[in-house]
């Protein structure tokens, strides 16, 4: 992994335009591809990014360029798309290589886990037609718990949580943010899917366009027969 502080600024290319004025930044670069563009601020939900295949190349600005004082422009240009970062870095404070080695990747607890594999195992607890694309469908800032397609061949991202709260719908929003950049997956829809959801994660994810699904723990691992009981 590279970590480069520099003066920058940023521009994103693509179906949408976004553009980070100059400022002090932490740019992250990834051994899988993927570019990262950090503030100081919102927690560890990155400005801007790149997600892998991408391809980095560095490039001496022009004249005009130059004469405003860019010292060098990265551009990441994504392999299976249109879409790119250009990157103007006005000046290096630091810079930084390390290799991390293979990730074991997030062990979840014992209770989260089984409820990935139980959905994964009833797909159709999600609706009638559904079907599992993979678990832990890995993109540049995390593994999406399940990743299925509905009846109609969309696609559809689940986070799982025991207690679903604000945080786990926000994490699902990044990713479906990342997934929807992917012309072979979008338009990815959300599910959000606990245990328990808070009345404030159901009010988010709603205005977000997400569904929210409550999952019978009991009921799924077969320990609780919901039709035998009398109330």
């Amino acid at each position: 992994m590279r970590l480069v502080i520099a003066r920058c600024s940023v521009d994103y290319i693509g179906r949408l335009r976004a553009h980070l004025p100059l400022a002090t930044r932490l740019l992250m670069v990834k051994a899988d591809g993927s570019v990262l563009i950090h503030s100081d601020g919102g927690s560890y939900k990155p400005l801007n990014w790149m997600s892998p295949p991408a391809r980095l190349r560095v490039e001496a600005p022009d004249e005009t360029d130059a004469d405003d004082g860019v010292a060098e422009v990265w551009h990441v240009q994504h392999a299976k798309s249109d879409d790119r970062l250009v990157i103007q870095i006005h000046e290096q404070l630091h810079e930084f290589s390390h290799e991390l080695g293979v990730d074991p990747g997030l062990v979840k607890d014992g209770v989260e886990a089984d409820l990935q594999r139980l959905l994964a195992e009833q797909i159709h607890t999600l609706g009638e037609g559904y079907s599992l694309i993979r678990r832990e469908y890995m993109t540049a800032i995390g593994p999406v718990d399940i990743l299925a397609r509905d009846a109609t061949g969309a696609t559809v991202a689940v986070e799982l949580k025991r207690r679903g709260d604000i945080d786990g719908v926000e994490q699902l929003t990044r990713y479906l943010e990342l997934l929807n950049r992917d012309p072979l997956l979008a338009p990815v829809k959300g599910v959000f899917a606990a245990q328990q959801i808070k009345p404030q994660a159901r009010v988010l994810a709603s205005d977000r366009g997400i569904d929210c699904l409550t999952l019978d723990y009991d009921a799924m691992r077969g320990v609780d027969d919901s039709e035998a009981r009398l109330f």
